[in-house]
């Protein structure tokens, strides 16, 4: 199984999955339990692949939302990845500019992400790394 997190080096890729229309955040293999648990506070569903040798774990946005939904939730996600001190690289294909800087408003002012169950605190987080690949 192919996994960008750990082909790019970061804590978590957020892209769309090639010949689908999911949004995948990929974290690398060995990743800490509390990576997963804010993914999951944050509105992605984890999903898991157990064989003989690794574990695999990747979450994704619920499909049950629109294709703009999963677009904001993945993207109003980063700012508190950012925060809590994880390297977030987003593809351009999933990236929402106005969604993004909602959640920094959120955060600075103390509001809660409405996809979050638990708020991060508020900071000024950096934009994330442009994508490495094109779509």
């Amino acid at each position: 199984m192919a996994n960008l997190a750990d082909e790019y080096g970061t804590d978590v890729e957020i892209y769309v999955k090639a010949l689908t229309t999911t949004i995948h955040a990929d974290t690398p293999t060995g990743a800490p339990a509390k990576l997963h648990d804010l993914l999951e506070q944050l509105g992605l569903e984890r999903q898991e692949v157990r064989t003989a040798g690794p574990v695999y774990i990747w979450h994704v946005a619920p499909e049950h939302l629109g294709v703009d939904e999963q677009r904001r939730l993945a993207t109003r996600a980063i700012p508190a990845l950012l925060l809590a001190g994880y390297e977030v690289s987003c593809a351009g294909e999933v990236f929402d500019e106005p969604a993004y800087q909602q959640a920094v408003r959120e955060i600075r002012t103390g509001k809660p992400n409405p996809a979050a169950q638990h708020p991060a605190p508020a900071a000024s987080p950096s934009h994330p790394a442009p994508s490495r690949r094109t779509p």
